[in-house]
């Protein structure tokens, strides 16, 4: 996991993906340019590519389906943006190539207000929508009433399991997401 909001925060240090060494922790998120370039699925998209590791606009296009152009267009976003930059640059054949990678480990993006949309939950849904079908595969929605002692409990549980799935990664392996949401809804 990469993106974390501000309430997130100590849960997600135990969960942070690898970013190339000279990638500071965090990217705190606030301006409306990093804003705009996360709203975007695509862009969202694009960081998991970069998440693994340094590539090309040509390598990110071809990793994702999509036009050269179109892989352009949304790096520039994100480096405009101050979220990826170039970290090596090399001649192929007359042509210069630039690697892009991620500026942090982690995005901190800012707290929601009330009615405002939850732009990580909104990118995890899309994704767990638009992955094929799978045996490996599983979404539950669990409805439970709990006492805050109870819920400090299954939290900090949810926090070691983060963990655990840290540890177990391993780079050789197909890529395999956990979105959590353990919130409060609002009783009716």
């Amino acid at each position: 996991m990469y993106f974390v909001t501000s309430s997130d925060r100590e849960n997600a240090e135990n969960a942070e993906t690898p970013a190339p060494a000279d990638a500071a922790a965090t990217i705190h998120v606030h301006s409306d340019d990093q804003l705009r370039a996360i709203a975007s699925h695509m862009r969202h998209r694009i960081l998991r590519v970069l998440r693994d590791g340094p590539a090309t606009i040509t390598q990110v296009a071809e990793r994702l389906g999509i036009a050269k152009g179109s892989s352009n267009h949304h790096i520039k976003v994100l480096a405009k943006a101050g979220l990826v930059h170039v970290v090596q640059t090399r001649k192929v054949g007359g042509v210069t190539e630039q690697y892009y990678a991620m500026t942090g480990k982690t995005i901190e993006l800012p707290e929601t207000g009330a009615g405002q949309p939850e732009v990580l939950m909104r990118h995890a849904l899309a994704d767990i929508e638009s992955a094929p079908p799978s045996d490996q595969r599983t979404v539950f929605l669990k409805h439970a009433r709990l006492s805050p002692q109870a819920w400090e409990q299954f939290n900090e549980r949810l926090a070691q399991l983060l963990t655990d799935l840290t540890e177990a990664s391993d780079p050789a392996q197909p890529a395999a997401d956990l979105f959590v949401a353990f919130y409060r809804p609002k009783d009716v």
